[in-house]
C-alpha cells in the first residue's frame, strides 16, 4: 500500500474513533437527561465518563503533535461539558482543613462504616477503637452513617446468651462518640443475632424533633431512606441519610472485573451477570432517586443530603437528587475525590448536598481505609444572603 495512501487511512480511523470517543463522552455527562427503564446502558457511559476524557485528552496530545486542527475537538467539547467535567474533576488548588470549626459552624459526616468492622469485634477491636477515634477527632455535629450495626434496645448483662453474643448497643455509640441524640432506620429482614440490626443512623449534638423512616418496593435494606428535622439556635434544618442500590458483586465478579477475559462460555456468562447487576443498579437506584427527590422537595426546612450513592458524579441519581442543591466536594473538594477503595480510583460514590440557604466553609475526604468507603466531612454556615 503505498504510504500517502497508508496516512490518509490511518488519519479517517483516528478521526472517527475521536468522534466517537466525543460522542460517547458527552452522553456520559449529559445522558441523565435522556436515561429511563430502556435506556439504562446510558448509565455504564456515566461510570466510563472519566476515562473517556483520559482518553480524548490523549487524542488532543496526538492532534497537537501532528500540528492538526483536530485539537480543536478536544477543547469544543471541554466547552461543552465544562460545567459536568468539573463535577467530576474539580479545577482547584488543594486546601487545608482545619479541625478547628468557625463560629457557628455545623460540622457534617457521611460514612459508610461498614458495620464499624463489628464480625471482627471479638477477635481484634482495633479497626473498630480506630474509626471511634477519628470520629472523635473531627467533632461532627451531625453524622449520617450507612451500614450501621447496633443494637437499639438495652441488653440484659445477666442474660448469658446477650452478653455473649451483642457487640454494640446505639447507647454506647452515642456515649462513645459523645452524641446527644440519634435516629436509627432499619429492616427487621436485615437482624443480626436477635438483637443486633442492619441499617442507616444520623446521631445529632443538637436536639432532634422530627423523625421519619420511608421504605419502598422491595423493601430491603436500599429501599429504605430516613431524614430527621434538627434544631440549631434559631435554624431548624432537615437531613437525610441515603445508601442507593448497590451492585451486590460477589468476589467471583470482581475477580472478572479485574481480569475480564472472553474465553469461553464460562467467561461469557460471567460478563452477563455482571451486565445483569448493572442493568438492575442503574434502574433501582433511578426509583430511588425519584422517591427521594420527592421528599426533598417536600421539606419546609433548608435540606441537607448525606449519603452512599453507589453512583458516581453526572448520573441519574446524583443529577435528580443533587438537582438546586450544592455539592460539597463540588465547591471545597480538590482531585478526583474516591470515596470507595475498591474496583477504580474514580469513584466518588459518597456525597454530602446542601441547601442554597448554607454556605460550604471547607471540606474532607479522609483517606484512612478503616472500611471499604473513606469518610467525608463539611463545614457549614447560614449564608447571609439567603
Amino acid at each position: 500500500m503505498p504510504k500517502p495512501l497508508f496516512r490518509i487511512l490511518t488519519k479517517k480511523v483516528f478521526i472517527i474513533t475521536n468522534l466517537v470517543v466525543a460522542a460517547l463522552f458527552l452522553l456520559g455527562c449529559y445522558g441523565y437527561r435522556l436515561f429511563n427503564n430502556e435506556r439504562w446502558f446510558i448509565g455504564l457511559l456515566t461510570l466510563a465518563a472519566f476515562y473517556l476524557f483520559i482518553v480524548l485528552l490523549l487524542f488532543f496530545i496526538f492532534w497537537l503533535l501532528a500540528k492538526s486542527k483536530w485539537s480543536l475537538l478536544f477543547l469544543a467539547i471541554v466547552l461543552i461539558t465544562y460545567r459536568q467535567l468539573i463535577k467530576i474533576v474539580p479545577i482547584r488548588v488543594g486546601a487545608e482543613f482545619t479541625l478547628q470549626k468557625q463560629k457557628g459552624a455545623l460540622r457534617i459526616m457521611s460514612w459508610n462504616v461498614a458495620q464499624f468492622d463489628i464480625l471482627n469485634y471479638k477477635k481484634n477491636a482495633g479497626v473498630h477503637h480506630d474509626m471511634i477515634k477519628l470520629i472523635n477527632q473531627y467533632q461532627p455535629d451531625i453524622a449520617c452513617f450507612q451500614e450501621m450495626v447496633a443494637g437499639d434496645s438495652i441488653v440484659d448483662l445477666n442474660n448469658a446468651y446477650y452478653k455473649k453474643y451483642s457487640f454494640y448497643s446505639i447507647q454506647d455509640f452515642e456515649l462513645s462518640l459523645h452524641f446527644a441524640d440519634e435516629y436509627y432506620s432499619y429492616n427487621w429482614k436485615e437482624n443480626y443475632l436477635n438483637s443486633q440490626h442492619f441499617g442507616i443512623i444520623i446521631f445529632s449534638k443538637y436536639p432532634i424533633i422530627n423523625r421519619h423512616t420511608i421504605t419502598t418496593y422491595p423493601n430491603d435494606y436500599n429501599s429504605i431512606f430516613q431524614y430527621v428535622d434538627i434544631v440549631k439556635d434559631a435554624d431548624t434544618l432537615r437531613v437525610f441519610n441515603i445508601h442507593l442500590q448497590s451492585l451486590k458483586f460477589n468476589p467471583v465478579n470482581l475477580q472478572y472485573i479485574d481480569n475480564p477475559t472472553i474465553e469461553s462460555e464460562t467467561d461469557i456468562e460471567k460478563s452477563k451477570n455482571i451486565l445483569g447487576k448493572f442493568k438492575q443498579g442503574f434502574l433501582r437506584r433511578k426509583l430511588q432517586a425519584d422517591r427521594i427527590k420527592e421528599e426533598i422537595d417536600k421539606s419546609p426546612f433548608p435540606v441537607i443530603v448525606c449519603g452512599d450513592f453507589n453512583d458516581v458524579p453526572n448520573s441519574y441519581a446524583y443529577e435528580t437528587i443533587g438537582k438546586n442543591l450544592q455539592n460539597s466536594f463540588e465547591k471545597k473538594g480538590v482531585g478526583l475525590g474516591r470515596t470507595f477503595s475498591g474496583i477504580a480510583s474514580s469513584l466518588r460514590i459518597d456525597n454530602i448536598f446542601v441547601d442554597q440557604h448554607y454556605e460550604i466553609n471547607q471540606y474532607v475526604r479522609i483517606a484512612k481505609k478503616l472500611s471499604d468507603h473513606f469518610p467525608i466531612i463539611t463545614d457549614i454556615t447560614v449564608n447571609p444572603g439567603k
